[in-house]
C-alpha cells in the first residue's frame, strides 16, 4: 500500500480529528496518508462515519479518525453526526483540530473547541486553508486580522501543545503538524503492519467511493439525501473478480430521475467513474451493478441513520 518501511517501534497514538464541515480533515488525511482514506466533495458534511487512516514511519505510528463535520443542528442526522464525533473521543489518545481560516468563527466553533477542552487530551491545532490568506506568500492586513481573529478564539485553558499553518491543497505546514502529533502521542507498538494505510472493508470502501462519484454529478439537496447500500458483493477466485451489486438510495422520485438522468445516462457515468477508481484501488477486478431506489424519509430513520453513522467501524 502506500508505506513499505519495516514495522517500528517507537511512538503509538490514534489522533481523533475535529472541526466543522468542509475544514478539510478528509483532504488531511488523504495526503497525510499517502492514499485516499476518505472521500471529499466541495459539499459539506461528505464524511458521515469515522474513517481510519494509518500512517507509519521511523518515528512510529499513529492512526487518524476522521469525523463528520460538527455542525450545530436539531435535525436528526446531524445530530447522529455530533455523536459520532462525541463517540470517537474515548477511543483518542490526542486530538487535531481542523479550523478553516477562510470563515468566521462563531458559536459553533466554540462548541468545537469546549469538546476539545473537556475531552483533557493533548492537541494540535491545525490552521487549514492558510493558502487563501496569502498573497506572494504574504498576508494582507484584512488576512492577518482573519487569521488573529481565529488564534485568539482558541483556548487559553487547556492550550493546544502547538498552532500550525497548513493547506491540505499545497501541503504547507504538515512535516511540522506531523512533528507536533508524534511528539503528543504516547508510546507503544503499532498498532497495524507498516504497509497499512487504512483497515476499512472493501464493501465500504466500495459504498463510499460509489457516492462520491455520484455527490460531483448531482447538486442542491441531493447529494445530502443519498445514500449507497451494497446488497451483495461475491468473490470469484478462478476469476479474481469481486461482483458488486449496489443501490444509491434516494428519498423522492423526482431525486431519482435526477441520478438516473436522461436515457440513464448520469447513472451509466457514475457506475464508470466508480469502477475506474475502484479498479485501480484493488488487486482484482470489480464488476459493478448499480441502481437507484427511493426510500421515502430514510434521514428519519433511526435504523438507517445507524448504519450509515456507523459504516465501516469494527463491531
Amino acid at each position: 500500500m502506500a508505506h513499505e518501511q519495516q514495522t517500528p517501534a517507537g511512538k503509538s497514538g490514534v489522533i481523533g480529528i475535529i472541526g466543522r464541515p468542509s475544514a478539510g480533515k478528509s483532504s488531511m488525511v488523504n495526503r497525510i496518508c499517502g492514499a485516499k482514506v476518505a472521500i471529499t466533495s466541495p459539499f459539506p458534511q461528505t464524511t458521515r462515519t469515522q474513517i481510519r487512516g494509518i500512517f507509519t514511519e521511523k518515528r512510529g505510528q499513529l492512526m487518524f479518525l476522521d469525523t463528520p463535520g460538527y455542525h450545530l443542528s436539531d435535525k436528526k442526522l446531524n445530530h447522529s453526526y455530533q455523536q459520532v464525533v462525541t463517540e470517537a473521543l474515548p477511543e483518542c489518545d490526542a486530538l487535531l483540530y481542523v479550523r478553516d481560516l477562510t470563515r468566521p468563527g462563531g458559536p459553533e466553533e466554540d462548541a468545537i473547541l469546549q469538546l476539545v477542552r473537556s475531552s483533557g487530551l493533548p492537541w494540535v491545532a491545525a490552521m487549514n486553508k492558510i493558502d487563501a490568506l496569502l498573497i506572494d506568500g504574504v498576508m494582507g492586513s484584512e488576512s492577518l486580522e482573519q487569521y488573529t481573529a481565529a488564534a485568539e478564539q482558541l483556548p487559553q485553558e487547556h492550550p493546544p501543545f502547538a498552532v500550525v499553518e497548513t493547506s491540505a491543497e499545497n501541503g504547507i505546514g504538515y512535516e511540522r503538524l506531523l512533528d507536533a502529533l508524534f511528539e503528543i502521542s504516547p508510546e507503544g507498538p503499532p498498532m497495524y503492519p507498516a504497509e497499512f494505510y487504512t483497515d476499512q472493508e472493501p464493501t465500504f470502501r466500495i459504498a463510499e467511493i460509489i457516492r462520491e462519484k455520484a455527490i460531483c454529478r448531482t447538486k442542491q439537496e441531493v447529494p445530502h439525501a443519498m445514500y449507497v447500500d451494497i446488497a451483495d458483493a461475491e468473490y470469484n477466485e478462478p476469476k479474481n473478480t469481486l461482483t458488486v451489486r449496489a443501490f444509491l438510495i434516494v428519498e423522492r422520485i423526482t431525486q431519482k430521475a435526477i441520478v438516473v438522468g436522461a436515457g440513464g445516462k448520469k447513472i451509466k457515468a457514475i457506475r464508470l467513474s466508480a469502477l475506474r477508481e475502484l479498479n485501480q484501488l484493488f488487486d482484482y477486478k470489480i464488476k459493478l451493478d448499480l441502481r437507484v431506489k427511493v426510500q421515502p424519509k430514510w434521514r428519519h430513520r433511526d435504523a438507517v441513520i445507524r448504519k450509515i453513522t456507523h459504516a465501516g467501524q469494527s463491531s
